[in-house]
């Protein structure tokens, strides 16, 4: 099984390679170049990035910032991550389209859903940033709602491990992979896919999810291509 149009979800952490905070150029332009690997191939992508090697809303009550107010500066991040991706795609040679939640026209289309999906026929990758636009709502989330609002095959994960497991892989060896795992069994075994609700709304709309180790090299097209032993299909 092979997938035409994908949403790809990054984490901001990603972006931090071995760095403590920030963006990593080099993982930077290695993702920008597994990316450009699979739009070469005729699938379209849509990526959404979150901002945590920047600055997490979440966080920011415990340093007395207000919730919302922290929010806010959480999707910022998001948009930082994002002009930074795009940026790479560009220097070589992928087009791409950079559509945020929050209204900031000087540098980004706003949101619109029927234009993000003819950018995505038209072949450009479509990066959707600053989440929602709604506080208390994670990037997971915004994958989620975005990838049911243009119609995606699925969402692909990456992560710095190789799929799910019925514990943490990093801090039990003798940890279980799944190759496969229907949503049921996620909630029965508690497992920590992705936040409730994002997880919630791709069950109730049929959208396949897929975790994966984003940081192997051609891990990404193997993934599209439908290779079953490359992470973990959440299916029904």
């Amino acid at each position: 099984m092979s997938y035409k149009r994908i949403l790809l979800k990054l984490s901001g952490e990603a972006l931090m390679g071995d760095k403590q905070f920030g963006i990593d150029h080099d993982r930077l332009n290695k993702y920008a170049e597994e990316i450009k690997e699979v739009v070469k191939e005729g699938v379209e992508v849509a990526i959404v990035i979150g901002g945590g090697n920047i600055f997490r809303g979440i966080q920011a009550e415990n340093g007395g910032i207000d919730r919302v107010q922290g929010d806010y500066m959480g999707m910022l991040a998001t948009v930082i991550n994002s002009l930074a991706l795009q940026s790479a795609l560009e220097e070589i040679g992928v087009y791409t389209r950079l559509q945020t939640a929050i209204k900031m026209e000087q540098i980004a289309e706003p949101y619109i859903k029927r234009k993000a999906t003819r950018h995505l026929e038209k072949g450009r990758v479509v990066i959707f940033g600053a989440g929602t636009g709604n506080p208390y709502f994670t990037t997971d989330t915004a994958a989620s709602l975005r990838a049911i609002e243009v119609e995606a095959d699925v969402i692909l994960k990456g992560t710095r491990v190789d799929g799910i497991y019925d514990s943490d892989p990093e801090k039990n060896e003798d940890a279980i992979k799944y190759n496969t795992i229907s949503f049921d069994e996620v909630y029965k075994k508690g497992l920590n896919v992705m936040d409730l609700t994002a997880f919630t709304l791709c069950n109730e709309n049929k959208l396949p999810i897929v975790v994966f180790d984003m940081n192997k090299p051609g891990n990404l097209k193997r993934v599209v291509k439908g290779e079953a032993e490359v992470g973990t299909l959440v299916e029904f």
